[in-house]
């Protein structure tokens, strides 16, 4: 498995898009020939990638808005992040 480090700056790759999905109801992740459903709490996390703020950044920022203890929070992103990183989702700018 990929390791993400806090530091990581995560991006969605080319043709990979997060869009609302009215008809299902949710979020998904649109890949080529490939889609995610997202539960609520993927979507809050996957909503956070701007290619720009770091995986430290994010996890921060989910901190303070679901104040959740940091190392919970920690080990739950980068889990999601690495699972994505190897369906070719999402990767490590």
């Amino acid at each position: 498995m990929t390791a993400i480090q806090e530091s990581d700056i995560v991006r969605l790759p080319r043709g990979v898009r997060l869009r609302e999905d009215k008809r299902r109801g949710g979020w998904v992740l649109l890949a080529p020939e490939r889609v995610f459903q997202l539960d609520g709490i993927a979507q809050a996390v996957v909503g956070q990638v701007d290619g720009e703020r770091s995986v430290g950044t994010i996890i921060d920022r989910l901190c303070e808005t679901y104040q959740a203890p940091r190392e919970r929070i920690a080990q739950d992103v980068t889990a999601m992040f690495a699972g994505l990183v190897e369906k070719r989702v999402l990767e490590v700018a």
